[in-house]
């Protein structure tokens, strides 16, 4: 399946669709990543992977990508349908700030709002990927796998 939107359902009870992220999920707050909750997986999922990006940011990597990531986790089970706050449980990918985890949105000052999208992605194999992948190299291994994705956009503006 290309990338494309499906009918899984991503949600947060920190924040609804297209509206701002609370600062407690965010580099000028606590920075722990928000609840999330997802419905509607499709037959025959038998694993998750989660990513934030801003494709806002206004730097391009040596690579040639694009935006800024904030967080890749992987490894969740089909079983699993929701995040807790700051979630420490499946294994985390390496962010662009070069950190393994969740680093929430902190984007340059007066640089205007930027969208945080939250992806869920449903899998058709469960995997067991080692810590630390960016998200690229995520995507590499898992885009021949997903079945179903959708996201949750949230805003933040420093």
């Amino acid at each position: 399946m290309g990338f494309a939107l499906s009918e899984m359902t991503l949600t947060s009870a920190a924040f609804t669709q297209d509206a701002g992220i609370p600062a407690r999920h965010t580099g000028e707050g606590d920075d722990v990543s928000p609840p999330l909750a997802w419905v509607n997986a499709p037959q025959g999922t038998k694993g998750f992977a989660v990513i934030c990006h801003d494709p806002d940011a206004p730097l391009v990597s040596p690579n040639g990508t694009y935006g800024f990531v904030h967080w890749v986790l992987y490894n969740i089970p089909a079983s699993v349908t929701s995040l807790s706050e700051g979630v420490a449980e499946y294994t985390a990918g390496r962010n662009d700030m070069g950190n393994v985890g969740y680093n929430g949105p902190m984007p340059p000052e007066g640089h205007g709002v930027h969208r945080y999208y939250f992806w869920v992605l449903a899998l058709d194999q469960a995997t067991e990927l080692p810590e630390g992948l960016t998200m690229w190299q995520l995507l590499e291994r898992i885009e021949p796998h997903v079945i179903a994705m959708n996201r949750l956009m949230g805003t933040y503006e420093r």
